[in-house]
């Protein structure tokens, strides 16, 4: 993989996936994050390698998708037939999943290589709306079980010898989560607690703040504003702590506006 030069530097997101296969379906309430989505690459530079951190993984220890040419993983149910028929055959990358899953070890966080696992919709669906061609190779990088706030920063900081490559690392989450809340017909109806988790998580991640006291935030985000009416389960809200641990510098919002009748961002390293 191509080193460090001032324009091959690690890139890294965390944005909001939407519901399920929606946003490919033409749902109207994802409208807003489809454009997101498919204009983000032009904000980018092309990156040799893709690893995604996806809310819809969780291993006992932090695990790698091992295979060169991963399978699609449907794992939604009750949609349209076509939701089933979606593909993204980007190729994987064996070679990187070992040196990182090393890296991680090397760096006391237990990792394993899973060689048959396939890309689950936190992967291919916004993939599939950035770079259609599915021409760059991807890797996948589970959540530890248990959901740990310590754990996923600890995870980010032993991945930093990537932050020299040319890497797009993707947490692929939601910033708001409550499934009984969404708004299926799109209304957008006000939502104080929504709004409130929102302007926190922008405080922290993008506000005037030293790293120390970003990190201490994201240990304690339950005790932030309806943390726990936005995220009743932490596993959406966790790529974050991957990436800001990884990037340990403020992050750029980049979308800030509404998914399924709630408001939702994304951020940039």
């Amino acid at each position: 993989m191509e080193k460090s030069s001032s324009e091959s530097k690690a890139q890294i997101v965390y944005f909001s996936h939407g519901g399920g296969p929606l946003p490919i379906l033409g749902d109207e309430g994802h409208k807003a994050m489809v454009a997101f989505m498919q204009q983000l690459p032009g904000q980018l530079h092309r990156p040799d390698l893709i690893l995604v951190i996806s809310a819809h993984w969780e291993e006992n220890a932090a695990t790698l998708l091992g295979a060169a040419n991963p399978v699609m993983f449907y794992d939604y149910y009750g949609f349209p037939a076509q939701a089933y028929e979606i593909q993204y055959p980007a190729p994987g990358s064996p070679k990187d999943a070992k040196r990182i899953a090393e890296m991680l070890v090397k760096n006391h966080v237990p990792s394993r290589i899973d060689p048959q696992r396939g890309f689950d919709h936190g992967h291919f669906i916004p993939l599939k709306l950035m770079y259609p061609e599915a021409d760059i190779p991807c890797l996948q990088l589970s959540l530890v079980s248990g959901l740990n706030a310590a754990t996923h920063l600890a995870l980010g900081k032993a991945l930093r010898e990537l932050m020299n490559e040319n890497i797009l690392v993707i947490g692929s989450g939601f910033s708001f989560h409550n499934m009984r809340a969404f708004s299926w017909q799109a209304s957008t109806d006000p939502d104080p607690g929504n709004n409130a988790f929102q302007d926190w998580l922008i405080e922290t991640c993008a506000g005037d703040l030293t790293q120390a006291e970003r990190e201490q935030r994201l240990l304690d985000w339950s005790k932030a504003p309806a943390a726990r009416y936005c995220h009743p389960r932490e596993e959406h809200l966790l790529p974050l702590h991957v990436c800001q641990g990884l990037a340990e510098k403020p992050a750029k919002l980049i979308f800030d506006d509404m998914i399924l009748g709630k408001r939702a961002v994304a951020f940039q390293w």
